[in-house]
């Protein structure tokens, strides 16, 4: 923290923080109850992921994903 970062500066920060905190909390606690109501539909809906976004290559149904690597001759040096 810098030094000419005083207390009041601090207590607004930390102030802030708490509030944002508090909102957030208060959001999560609206969303399960809307779960166990049946209002909303539970979880989270994740997207499936390329496995090339990942950082793997050649992904087949039969092959083990390997990490992507470089070789000296495709890094450029």
């Amino acid at each position: 923290m810098p030094d000419s970062y005083g207390k009041r500066q601090r207590q607004t920060a930390k102030a802030t923080k708490a509030a944002a905190r508090e909102e957030r909390r208060l959001a999560r606690a609206q969303r399960n109850a809307d779960r166990e109501a049946g209002l909303i539909e539970a979880g989270t809906p994740i997207a499936p992921s390329e496995p090339a976004a990942l950082g793997f290559v050649d992904v087949g149904p039969d092959a083990r994903p390997e990490p992507a690597t470089t070789t000296s001759d495709e890094s450029g040096s």
